[in-house]
């Protein structure tokens, strides 16, 4: 990458100069007085032809010194682990967004369902890749919350939250941060602007339940019910979150029509809807018009809960800016780069429309 910048500069230079050059003869006729325009341009030639040649011998020397060394521009590794994950989006947005920034850049797909693995096998994921020189690893279903015990260390946002979907590998230390619950909040401020978000109607307390509901909390929402197939772990989720938000009101549900009555939206955070899983996460005549549904998974982007919702008039938000602006966040973790969030999400757009076009 390097190798190629510095042939591009340099043809540059050589253009600049050799255009310079042909062009010279014209100035005995110029379209300026001799001591206005071409007097300038002269001395801003020369400039630049100086500046080129001395960036071009440091470049040059460096090169040469990396080279001596056996050195070369690294590639910063990073990857995906999770169950059924062949539809992420994750390994092109990370790699595009590495382009862009200038980066040697690779992100791998682990799939544990493809590879025949389980959740007895991520302690070895882990070491493999931090034997192979990872930078980190983003962390998905099922496994936000099995890998905690795996760590050395935890931001205080995924301690909080109790749930890692992005591992640094630092200095022999492992550390588990959280971006899920600041990727929804933006894509929900973004996505549903002007919602009413008082009371919430949660559906699913594991990993991605336990960001988004810490999420919705931040926001401001004053009554959270959090329902879950596993009441005990509804139950722990909603006693976790009201110590840290005592303010608010978040308990566990009991009859999810009563209290989709009082509630202004649905937050959707269970696996349901998923090419793996499809279906409805609750009975369709729930889904009132005066309702707005949040969606985290992503792929499909249409999923058969938002599909409905739609028809039946409600404000809907699909997966899709969650899983970029947490990507964004995760991205910065590996390289030490800020990226660009807005391009990340067109590229996301961009495919996704690939996608629509192909079906």
């Amino acid at each position: 990458m390097v190798v190629t910048l510095i042939t591009s500069i340099s043809f540059r230079c050589w253009h600049f100069k050799a255009v310079s050059t042909a062009r010279a003869p014209v100035q005995t006729l110029p379209r300026f007085p001799p001591q206005g325009r071409p007097r300038i341009e002269r001395s801003f030639q020369d400039a630049f032809s100086v500046l080129c040649t001395h960036w071009l011998v440091y470049k040059t020397d460096k090169i040469g010194a990396l080279a001596a060394e056996g050195k070369t521009m690294a590639t910063i590794r990073a990857g995906l682990i999770g169950a059924e994950i062949q539809g992420s989006r994750s390994p092109a947005m990370h790699m595009h967004e590495g382009r862009e920034t200038g980066l040697s850049y690779s992100y791998e797909l682990i799939d544990t369902a493809k590879r025949g693995l389980g959740p007895e096998d991520l302690p070895d994921l882990l070491d493999d890749a931090e034997r192979r020189g990872f930078s980190g690893l983003n962390i998905t279903h099922p496994f936000k919350q099995r890998v905690l015990p795996l760590l050395t260390a935890l931001s205080d946002d995924a301690r909080a939250i109790g749930a890692v979907n992005t591992v640094v590998f630092s200095k022999g230390q492992r550390i588990g941060h959280n971006t899920d619950w600041w990727g929804f909040l933006e894509a929900f401020k973004l996505g549903l602007p002007n919602a009413d978000y008082t009371s919430v109607v949660q559906l699913g307390a594991g990993g991605a339940g336990a960001a988004t509901a810490f999420g919705m909390l931040r926001l401001g929402t004053r009554r959270l019910t959090i329902f879950d197939t596993n009441e005990s772990r509804a139950t722990a989720l909603a006693s976790d979150m009201q110590k840290l938000f005592p303010d608010s009101m978040v308990e566990p549900g009991l009859d999810l029509s009563a209290t989709l009555a009082l509630a202004q939206g649905i937050v959707h955070a269970t696996p349901t809807g998923m090419v793996e899983h499809p279906g409805l996460p609750l009975p369709a005549a729930f889904l009132d018009p005066r309702l707005w549904i949040a969606e985290v998974v992503y792929f499909p982007l249409k999923t058969a809960l938002l599909q409905e919702a739609s028809s039946r008039g409600c404000r809907t938000l699909n997966g899709g800016g969650m899983a970029v602006f947490q990507a964004a966040e995760a991205f910065r973790l590996f390289t030490g780069r800020k990226p660009d969030a807005n391009r990340m999400l067109s590229h996301f757009r961009s495919m996704t429309e690939e996608d629509q076009v192909r079906d």
